[in-house]
């Protein structure tokens, strides 16, 4: 998903846990209500290049719903930077949409506040059953134990993206497997002004996502079994020395990625200025930079020699997840929608126009989805990738320890390499600025 959402997070969750549940939501303009539900209005994230691009896609496929059902559907394209406080503000007001995007990982901190329609048996039964979709999607829907908040729409997961021209010059033949050959081959790529791995430091989001997979692969969570941040425990610790070393230690990722946010890890990458990088269903965007899908490979992000379980984990579980507000007046045709967007025809459609993966199993039979990237992805997806922590409090652990890895990026960029005491001080920060429960 965008790289951008994470950043929107902020602590209002915590405060509409309290408010959201008797709030109304849903559209009333053209209404028609459950007997004959006549309009719907639709909150999509940006997925494509521009707002405009999402509409492009998007507007034939609402057409084709109404010509099916006669339920008119009003889209709103939402930029990723305003969405969730978009969402956060509508749980109070009442004046949501009737159906929205979430980026997954926010599933449980939204299910907390009350404010989405659980999908429980009788509603998977309106759309076809629970068992259509991956089980490492539906891990990303809500809390452990409940009914999910939502229903996967579109999956994502990270991959290690090599580039055959530069690893051939250098003598080797295939990815690294391991931690330790990925520093091995990123020395002999570092030379000349290009560096072996490009990261996207300034980036929050995807920060906290490199250190969840590393601190599974260090056995290792950030939240306890009962859900109590444990931000600064060894395994922790380790896990973000790690990757800062790889700019402030290991030196085979150039100082300036500590700054990069928008996307500019993807055009290193793609115009030769590094060899590697770690990046979610990256294709699209590298094509859109001209880089042909045979200058490169796709491998799993690199696990510890002879990992299983948890240790073995190359990925979080990205994607984009649909949901529908619970005080809708318009239930009815909502999850007619819903029903729409996860149908197979559908679930192809959408998934091969923006490059991602279909969470419907059916749908991935398609040809479009049987790319050397996409089944590399795809393989990440059903055995590698776990589900970012499922708490009400996810939003901020995501901007907290994004940052504290933020901060400790900048800081080897300017000289000072990570140390344990200086990642456990951040890390302690960032716990200690997370709601009290």
């Amino acid at each position: 998903m965008p790289m951008s959402r994470a950043a929107a997070a902020t602590a209002l969750v915590a405060t509409l846990v309290l408010t959201a549940t008797a709030c109304g939501g849903g559209s009333t303009a053209g209404g028609g209500g459950d007997s004959s539900p006549r309009t719907l209005t639709y909150w999509a994230s940006n997925q494509g290049t521009s707002l405009e691009n999402d509409r492009q896609v998007l507007e034939p496929e609402l057409k084709r719903f109404e010509q099916q059902t006669g339920i008119k559907v009003k889209l709103e394209v939402v930029p990723w930077s305003d969405l969730l406080n978009r969402i956060l503000a509508a749980t109070t007001s009442g004046q949501g949409p009737d159906v929205l995007n979430i980026g997954n990982t926010w599933s449980a901190s939204l299910q907390a506040t009350g404010a989405l329609l659980p999908f429980d048996q009788a509603a998977f039964g309106r759309i076809g059953g629970r068992d259509r979709f991956l089980p490492a999607a539906l891990a990303s829907t809500g809390a452990p134990g409940k009914d999910p908040a939502a229903v996967p729409l579109y999956s994502m997961a990270y991959g290690l993206y090599w580039n055959r021209k530069l690893f051939a010059e250098a003598g080797l033949d295939k990815p690294p497997a391991t931690w330790e050959e990925l520093v091995a081959d990123g020395r002999k790529l570092t030379a000349g002004g290009r560096y072996g791995l490009v990261v996207e430091g300034g980036n929050v989001n995807e920060n906290v996502h490199h250190a969840f997979v590393l601190a599974k692969q260090h056995g290792t969570d950030f939240f306890d079994a009962a859900g109590k941040p444990t931000f600064a425990g060894p395994g922790a610790v380790a896990a973000v020395k790690q990757y800062v070393d790889l700019l402030g230690t290991e030196k085979i990722t150039a100082p300036g990625n500590a700054e990069y946010a928008n996307n500019q890890s993807v055009t290193d990458f793609a115009t030769g200025k590094a060899a590697m990088l770690m990046w979610q269903t990256a294709g699209a965007n590298l094509a859109s930079h001209g880089m042909k899908p045979e200058d490169y490979g796709v491998a799993p992000v690199p696990a510890p020699a002879g990992a299983t379980g948890d240790r073995a984990t190359t990925s979080m579980v990205g994607g984009i997840n649909l949901a529908v507000f619970r005080g809708t007046r318009n239930t009815d045709g909502a999850l007619k929608f819903v029903e729409f967007m996860t149908g197979t025809e559908e679930q192809t459609r959408l998934n091969k126009a923006y490059g991602s993966i279909p969470p419907v199993k059916e749908a991935q039979t398609d040809p479009a989805f049987a790319t050397p990237e996409l089944k590399a992805l795809t393989g990440v997806l059903a055995d590698g990738a776990r589900p970012l922590p499922q708490v009400p409090d996810e939003s901020q652990f995501e901007t907290l320890v994004g940052t504290a890895v933020k901060n400790l990026l900048a800081a080897a960029a300017a000289g000072k390499p990570a140390t344990d005491d200086s990642v456990k001080a951040e890390l302690t920060k960032a716990q200690q600025q997370m709601p009290a429960n």
